[in-house]
């Protein structure tokens, strides 16, 4: 599995990449996470706002920090 949290690194995006690699480690997940902030790579998954989760390509959340509760729905969890 591989996610991708989408971001310029502005506090909102760190924040939601934390979140995220809280929930892969507690969880112990074998899933690649990947920081995205080229804004062409960015602008490829059609997102008008970030920070925003991209999983196995396709985006299931954009705009806001997730919860770690759904972090782990996302992951199948």
């Amino acid at each position: 599995m591989e996610v991708k949290v989408l971001g310029p690194g502005c506090a909102k995006c760190k924040k939601a990449y934390q979140v995220v690699e809280k929930v892969i480690k507690d969880n112990n997940l074998d899933v690649t996470l990947t920081k995205v902030d080229d804004l062409m790579e960015m602008m490829s998954y059609n997102i008008l706002s970030t920070p925003a989760i991209v999983v196995d390509g396709e985006v299931k959340i954009k705009g806001r920090v997730p919860s770690e509760n759904e972090v782990k729905e996302l992951l199948g969890l």
